[in-house]
Formats: structure tokens, sequence, C-alpha cells
């Protein structure tokens, strides 16, 4: 298979750039294998330690050195509908384990916060941050040096990131993601918007709009919108961390749960003791890293992976920058219609050709690699068959050659668009990123007067007294990471939807996020250096004129450059931010994290991660 030239180029260029470091990387994980992963290295009291809950049979099993006994790390809990699936899941994989005449135990749990609730709220302060938290989180959990194995029990937002990232430092392991899928589908996303559209406006009440919030959040499940959720499966997939299939299987279901056994089979089957070693950092490479970028370009996925998937690279060594995603974005089509990129929902997407049908499409383009190492024990080629259930027994079969549903899901040959939608914003106002696939074409230009603010909550009261009823930049900042933990602002979306709808010219710019719900309107995000760090923002004032203009990469200030360079930063005072809800005790992710562009990470951000001296 060809490779697309741009895609070829990119990947050298990762690769040529990452050398340093991914020498370092790997040789610390040949390091940790050298030093023993398994039971045998542990003495006796740490060994009996280990076991003491087990059974009898675990325990002989356990004392055995040629018994492969698989960790399970997860991010049950049961008030969230996305991870509330995963309760059984640990009772599945020990019986599918001991089946196999090995084990498995359940290494430790890591927390999972919901940005649907957190919305708008302080707890939301905390979202970002909690990825780091996970990966650490992991890192306890696995740091018990009693398997052989790691299977990882996540979904949504953070945690798929943070686990990735603890996976990659314990990457002489095997490790195999497993999903627990999205809830079935329920009121239309159009119907949903239209109700929150009026509710901004006060034409419909509270009761009006959680009867259709109810509708919309219904079961069991992942959200079914295409946000960074269902972004963080599509990516797993396409890096063959994930059984072929796997991302999109509703929970609860006979499928589902036969490919959770299958996945802890192939977890044992992994491992150096079955005689076929497939560790987690031999597996991802930086082609690796590039299938995941293109995946979330071609299906328009979240704007949130602009900073996670670059954590989750410089984790297993590899330099990954947003010119990358530039770059791969000026060549991948743009294949999917999902919420908030369209109307239909993630399960739409699944009975148009889902994955099988998207991965398909790629290779054939030769904008994938083909040619990386999957947990299924095979290339990317066999991820464009689907699992199926025959007389009680897993099976994949070959997936469709064409789309089901092209207002859906189209090929490279017939796409929505001919670019991802995803650009890198330069000028006086810094860097930042939008995502313009959800966005009319004759929307996205805005050079109107800013409005600005220091709060998410200030804005509602400016469009409730009516303040914003012209074409407008809306400017919210002091929201990155260093100054509240960078929440999500998808609070304003409807707000700002009602003053497009009003025909507007209405833009957002922050350097806060946005999500992978970003939608209709305009918002260059991520803004960096943040403002608190004395970044361009900082020097804008209301009344100033500001271009947005994403076709050709530009966000400035339209302020004559002499009066710029003379401009002093606006200071304000963050503290409010700092204290409850637990916030205090983020002081010092907030003191350590790293910028948008560097992932906003704590762990060194484009710094020595890997623990040795340059």
């Amino acid at each position: 298979m060809t490779v697309h030239d741009t895609v070829a180029k990119v990947t050298e260029r990762i690769e040529q750039r990452s050398q340093q470091r991914r020498e370092r990387y790997e040789r610390l994980m040949e390091q940790q294998h050298a030093d023993g992963v398994h039971r045998g290295e542990l003495s006796c009291g740490n060994l009996a330690h280990g076991f003491a809950a087990c059974g009898a049979t675990d325990k002989e099993r356990l004392k055995l050195t040629n018994s492969v006994n698989v960790g399970i790390v997860s991010s049950y809990n049961d008030m969230l509908s996305a991870h509330q699936p995963f309760k059984d899941y640990p009772v599945l994989i020990k019986q599918a384990a001991h089946a196999m005449g090995s084990t498995a135990q359940f290494a430790g749990g890591v927390p999972a916060m919901c940005d649907g609730v957190t919305q708008g709220q302080p707890g939301m302060e905390l979202s970002l941050f909690s990825r780091d938290v996970i990966a650490m989180s992991t890192a306890i959990a696995l740091s018990h040096n009693m398997f052989d194995a790691a299977v990882y029990l996540g979904i949504c937002d953070k945690i798929v990131p943070g686990l990735f990232i603890g996976a990659a430092r314990f990457g002489h392991l095997p490790a195999i993601f497993i999903p627990g899928g999205p809830m079935p589908s329920g009121l239309p996303n159009k119907e949903k918007a239209r109700i929150r559209q009026l509710f901004a406006e006060g034409k419909v009440g509270r009761d009006k709009l959680l009867e259709a919030e109810s509708e919309s959040y219904h079961s069991p499940g992942t959200c079914t919108f295409y946000g960074t959720a269902n972004s963080n499966q599509m990516m797993i997939e396409l890096m063959g961390l994930h059984l072929p299939g796997a991302s999109f299987v509703n929970p609860n279901t006979p499928l589902r749960d036969a490919l959770t056994e299958y996945a802890t089979e192939q977890a044992i089957r992994n491992t150096e003791l079955s005689g076929t070693y497939r560790p987690f950092y031999k597996q991802i490479t930086a082609k690796a890293i590039v299938n995941a970028l293109v995946g979330l370009l071609a299906s328009g996925g979240s704007t949130n992976h602009t900073m996670h998937l670059i954590a989750m690279a410089a984790a297993a060594g590899i330099t990954l920058t947003w010119d990358d995603f530039h770059d791969l974005s000026e060549v991948v089509p743009s294949l999917t219609r999902i919420y908030p990129n369209g109307q239909a929902d993630i399960n739409h997407f699944q009975a148009a050709g889902g994955t099988s049908f998207l991965i398909r499409t790629l290779l054939d383009a030769g904008l994938m690699h083909e040619d990386i190492d999957t947990v299924f024990g095979t290339t990317m080629a066999d991820y464009v068959k689907e699992p199926f259930l025959e007389d009680g027994k897993l099976v994949w079969r070959e997936g469709p050659t064409a789309s089901l549903d092209e207002d859906v899901l189209r090929s490279c040959d017939n796409p929505f668009a001919p670019t991802g939608g995803l650009r890198v914003l330069e000028g006086n106002l810094g860097r930042g990123v939008i995502k313009v696939s959800a966005i009319e074409p004759d929307k996205r230009f805005v050079e109107a007067p800013a409005r600005i603010f220091s709060d998410q909550n200030q804005l509602k009261a400016a469009f409730d007294q009516g303040e914003l009823d012209r074409d407008v930049v809306v400017v919210v900042r002091f929201q990155g990471p260093r100054a509240n933990g960078m929440p999500e602002l998808h609070k304003l979306t409807p707000y700002l939807g009602v003053l497009q709808d009003r025909g507007y010219k209405v833009a957002l710019v922050t350097d806060g996020r946005m999500s992978g719900a970003s939608g209709k309107v305009p918002a260059a995000i991520h803004m960096t250096p943040e403002a608190l760090d004395g970044g361009p923002l900082a020097k804008l004032k209301d009344g100033d004129i500001v271009r947005l203009d994403p076709d050709n990469c530009e966000l400035s200030a339209r302020v004559d450059s002499d009066e710029w360079a003379s401009r002093e930063c606006h200071r304000e005072s963050v503290d409010h931010y700092h204290h409850g809800m637990g916030r205090e005790l983020f002081v010092g992710l907030r003191t350590m994290v790293g910028g948008a562009e560097e992932g906003a990470c704590n762990f060194g951000s484009f710094g020595d991660i890997e623990g040795e001296s340059k």
C-alpha cells in the first residue's frame, strides 16, 4: 500500500523530531522488562500480600511464574452513564482468565468525572487536571508488579487519555483497552439543541429543558453525540488498541460481553509467557499516533485532542505539534456527519458502516498506516472487519465496502469536504485552534468589536441586558490551564447560537476549551500563551476590532502595531477560582502545568518525561 505523500512526510518528521526522546523511552521500557514484570521477582512477603484475598485456586496459580496474571484498571462508577456498564466487567474478565488457566485481579480504580455534569460549575475546573490524576492513579494501580498484562476500562473525556498515559509508562506490559459502548439513541440532537436555545432566550422553563435533556441522556452508555468520549474510542481503535469493531457496540448486550471476554483472552495471548510478546511500547509508534490523528480529522472529532493526543504521544516518547494537526487536516477529507457536525448520532454512524468502513476507505486512500502492530495480532488490514455472534461464538466478518448511508458516512472519493476542518490560527493574539467542520462557510469569517469577559458567568448577564445584540467577538480570557484549569465553556453555546440566529456575525475567542461539542459558532480556542502568563489576549480592550479568518488561519486584533507593542497586559485576580469544591487541592497542578500547545501536561510537557538526562 502506498501512503499519501503528506502522511508519509508528517510521520517522518515526527519520527525525526522525536528520535532522542523515543530512544530514551524505549530504553526505559526495555529496562523495566529486563528488571522483571513477573511475580517471581517479589519476595515471599510481597507476594503473600499480593494474593492474600484470593481464593485457593488463584493463590496456587499466582505462586507459579508460568501463569499469567492480568491487571484490571477501571474507571467504573455508577453515577455516570458511560462508566456504569463497567460494573460487571471484572467478573467477565476473571472468568475468561480462569478459563485459560490464568488469573485476573482488579488492580485499581481511577476517577471518572463528567464534563456534562460539571459544565459551567466549579467542578469543571478540575476536569482537565483529572487526566493527569488518572495517569498517576494508573501508575499506582500497576506499581505492585503483580501483572503480566493489563486491561484498561475507560471511555470518556479525560479517562482514556489518562489511562493511555499511565499505560505508556508501563509500556513493557501488553495492554488492551476495553470500551463500554454508547447508549441507544434518544431525543434527536437537533431537537435537543432547539430546546436549549429556547431556554437560553427564556421561552421555555427548566421543566421542559430537563425533560429534553433526560430524553437525550437516558440509559447506561456513553453520550451519543460525537464529542471527546466517542473521539477517544475512534482514536484507540485506529491505533490498534481495541479489538476490531469494538468501539461502538451498545452496553449490556451479548456481543459487548463477548468482546470483553475475547479481549481478556487476547491480553493473555499477547504476553511473553504465552509465547507472543506484544508490549504497549512496541505497538504505539509515530505511525500509530498518526493513524489516531487521521481518524480524528476524518471524523470531525473533538478539539480536546489537540491537547490530549499531544500529551498521550509525549508519554510514549513522541513529540507531536499543532503543525502536524494542521498539515494532516489539509489532506484528510471530512467523511462523517455526526452531531455536532451533523444531525446523526454515533449509533447511526455505526449502522452506516462504522469504524470498519472508515478504516477501509482511509487505507484505500493511503491516508493511514496499515503496517502497525495491533492487539489483535495483525496489522490494521484486519480492522476493516466487524464482530458478530454466530451460535454464541464471536467471529469477525468482512465489513461493508460502501457506506450504507451517505448522509452520515462517506468514502474518500466522495467526502463531505476535502479537508478535516481543523485549523491552527496565528496572529498578534497568539496561537490557537478552531474546528470549522460544523460551521457554515458564510459564518466562518468574523470581523467585529471585541466584548471582553474574564468569567463565563458574566456573559449571561450581558446577553440578558441586550449588550450583545450586534456583530461581536466574545472574548473570555483567564481561562487557561494555569489560571483555573482550563474549563470547557460549552455553557456559552446556546447564547452565542441565539445571537447568530438573530443574524449577527458572532465568534468566541478564549484561552479556555470548548470541547468535542464545538458547534455552529466559530470558536478560536486554546489560545496560547494564556492571558495569565501575559499572553496577547491580556492586551485586548473592549471595542478593539478582532478579525477571525479561519480559511486563512488568521486571528488578530486590528490595532496599530506601535500601539499594540506599547500596551500593558491587563492583570486579573483569579484567586476566586482556587477555593471550594476541592480546587485548593490542585494548586500544585496549576503551578506545574504546561501550555495548551504542549498538551497542558504536568509531566514535563515537551521536557524530559523519560526521566533520563539528555
